[in-house]
């Protein structure tokens, strides 16, 4: 048999909140049916990765699983076909989803997309102003606004201002571009910091071959206000690595 599988998710996270949920995911999900040896821990990233396209997850959940798969020899050749065959049966839509997820889990540079904070609902009430599927999670409403905004690779948003307060990004996951008006675009990667002063017009998003996250804080001021404008044209973004 393998080396035992530990988890303390559950307890780290949740043990004061939901002690019962945390020693179900710790001791029971984790410590006994993942080490239950009839089959072997590669066939249980996989049927796990499987169940979580079939039930449309697609957020920090899925990155774990493909990248635990990954790391208990599923090759990219093998992840491919998987997705492909289960595509055929749980839909086509969840296939290209979670195809973006493995692709940067599988890349050569392993700088795998692993959030860290929730991946939050499609961000339907923004979509207009971007381009490609962003997630919106609100971190927080009270006191300065901190949401945490997700990109699939290739979605940015149109150009826009905001007017009497700015706006700061730290970027968390993932690799993105930020460009304002009339200067190049520069790269954002984990750790990067982007101070947006109000009135100057800017976009952000992924890199077309990236998804991306960051949180979006909004600075305090009186009559803050966005002004959302036209989409970066196609080209200038294609001509981005």
């Amino acid at each position: 048999m393998s080396e035992k599988i530990v988890q303390t998710a559950g307890r780290d996270i949740l043990g004061e909140f939901a002690p019962m949920f945390a020693h179900l995911n710790d001791d029971v999900l984790f410590g006994e049916v993942w080490n239950e040896d009839a089959i072997s821990i590669k066939t249980k990233c996989i049927i796990t990765v499987v169940s979580l396209m079939a039930s449309g997850i697609t957020d920090s959940s899925l990155v774990h699983h493909l990248q635990n798969a990954k790391n208990n020899g599923v090759t990219k050749e093998e992840i491919a076909t998987i997705i492909t065959h289960a595509a055929m049966y749980v839909g086509w839509p969840k296939g290209w989803a979670v195809f973006r997820l493995a692709m940067d889990v599988w890349s050569d540079n392993d700088n795998a997309f692993e959030q860290m904070f929730p991946l939050g609902e499609k961000n339907e009430a923004y979509a207009e102003f971007f381009v490609g599927q962003s997630y919106l999670n609100m971190l927080t409403t009270e006191g300065v606004g901190i949401a945490n905004v997700t990109f699939e690779p290739g979605c940015r948003n149109n150009w826009h201002i905001h007017h009497k307060g700015g706006q700061i990004l730290l970027c968390t996951a993932g690799r993105g571009y930020y460009q304002e008006w009339g200067k190049s675009a520069q790269e954002m990667k984990p750790g990067d910091v982007i101070n947006i002063p109000p009135e100057i017009k800017h976009w952000h998003g992924a890199a077309p071959d990236s998804w991306f996250s960051h949180l979006a804080v909004e600075v305090p001021a009186e009559d803050a206000s966005n002004e959302w404008l036209e989409p970066v044209e196609e080209k200038d973004y294609r001509a981005l690595k």
